[in-house]
């Protein structure tokens, strides 16, 4: 026998057996849709992250203090910046005020919103105006103004300020309330996804007014440094960790180690419950395809007796199980690729789907209905043939 006639005498021994083929489509059709969603989910989920914290740049450190001492916390001070900026290799060093917040009247509502406050730099370091969905930056001359997150301009859809709008805010300083308006004059591009930067919900202010208006002249919480090349990332850090006892530092290749970590657990958790459909489908088809030889006997007997060989039974068997492996293993694919979309909608995460994940998942399908169909095959395979004719 050729090929395609295993493939029709395959097909028609399916066909002849409904209900079977049924219940091992939908044990591999259920492993494979979950393996597919899951792995999906998770490579949207790290596209995400990466994405997020892109914002630092692949040549950017943020160094912060270490907290240590009789103090409840450290902070940078203008002798940390100047040491900083100086640093053989850095191309820009762009101190960082935050910590405080802020509320404000929105219709009726109070809002409170966590402020910061940047210089010039902090631009240069972190990239320009391809981070504004509308307005400009900061200017040399800028005092009283204001940088919007995403998530301050746009709740629920509503967009609730426009470049120029004035916002009062209150906040409290040593004890005291006071209060102080800002003029919009730029809104930052959303950047959050699965891991927030931070940076969607701040009201962002020039570090010379924040430092006046909070009381915290010459007092950062961090420093982000911006390296010449990519190369000068590692002699920097070295740099930091001889010269510097009370700083610790994040870079790109560092958050990236622990995002592939934190992938890779959930993708081994989640994978692993998959599994366990795909080995349940596998019993099954080792219970029903057992089954269907028992039930197949006299049409094995009649095959061999019109000069079928052992290897030729054995090849129709295996050959009905890559049936079902293809069958279940390609329509789990997609069923698990339309479903994660459909999550990834709802939950604002969009999943990484590639030709190369269906491919691989369809493929082990087959070979778990491979692996799971060689004993009732071997077994159909040496069945006598006399012994097989004359069972009824």
């Amino acid at each position: 026998m050729n090929i395609l006639d295993f493939v029709v005498m395959s097909v028609e021994g399916i066909s002849e057996r409904k209900l079977r083929f049924t219940l091992n489509f939908i044990g591999i059709l259920i492993g494979c849709a979950a393996v597919t969603g899951i792995i999906s989910m998770t490579g949207g989920m790290k596209t995400s992250i990466v994405d997020d914290i892109a914002i630092f740049g692949t040549n950017t450190i943020q160094v912060f203090p270490v907290a240590g001492g009789d103090e409840a916390f450290n902070v940078l001070d203008w002798r940390d910046l100047n040491r900083l900026k100086n640093i053989p290799g850095v191309e820009a060093a762009a101190p960082v005020m935050a910590g405080s917040y802020a509320t404000y009247d929105y219709r009726g509502e109070i809002q409170r919103n966590q402020v910061a406050g940047v210089d010039l730099n902090y631009f240069i370091v972190h990239g320009g105006e391809n981070k504004l969905e509308d307005g400009r930056l900061f200017e040399n001359s800028d005092r009283s103004v204001a940088l919007l997150g995403s998530n301050v301009w746009n709740v629920d859809d509503e967009q609730r300020y426009s470049v120029g709008d004035k916002i009062r805010l209150t906040s409290v300083v040593n004890g005291e309330t006071i209060e102080y308006s800002v003029r919009v004059v730029g809104i930052i591009k959303l950047t959050s996804g699965v891991a927030s930067t931070g940076i969607d919900d701040l009201i962002i202010i020039p570090l010379s007014y924040y430092e006046q208006t909070y009381d915290v002249r010459g007092k950062y919480a961090a420093v982000d440094l911006k390296a010449e090349t990519l190369e000068a990332v590692e002699e920097i850090k070295q740099y930091i960790d001889e010269e510097f006892d009370d700083l610790g530092y994040y870079s790109m290749d560092m958050i990236m180690e622990e995002v592939d970590q934190l992938i890779g657990t959930i993708n081994a958790v989640l994978g692993g419950i998959a599994a366990i459909s795909l080995l349940v489908a596998g019993v099954t088809i080792v219970n029903t395809m057992t089954i269907s030889v028992m039930e197949r006997t006299r049409e094995i007997g009649v095959l061999k007796a019109i000069g079928a060989t052992n290897h030729d039974v054995l090849f129709l068997f295996i050959s009905e199980a890559v049936v079902t492996g293809l069958i279940g293993g390609g329509l789990g694919a997609v069923i698990g690729y339309g479903l994660s979309a459909a999550i990834g909608g709802y939950i604002g995460l969009p999943p990484q789907i590639t030709p190369d994940l269906a491919v691989t998942v369809t493929g082990f399908a087959v070979i778990t209905c491979v692996l799971s169909g060689v004993y009732p095959a071997w077994r159909a395979s040496n069945l006598n043939p006399v012994e097989a004719l004359r069972d009824e």
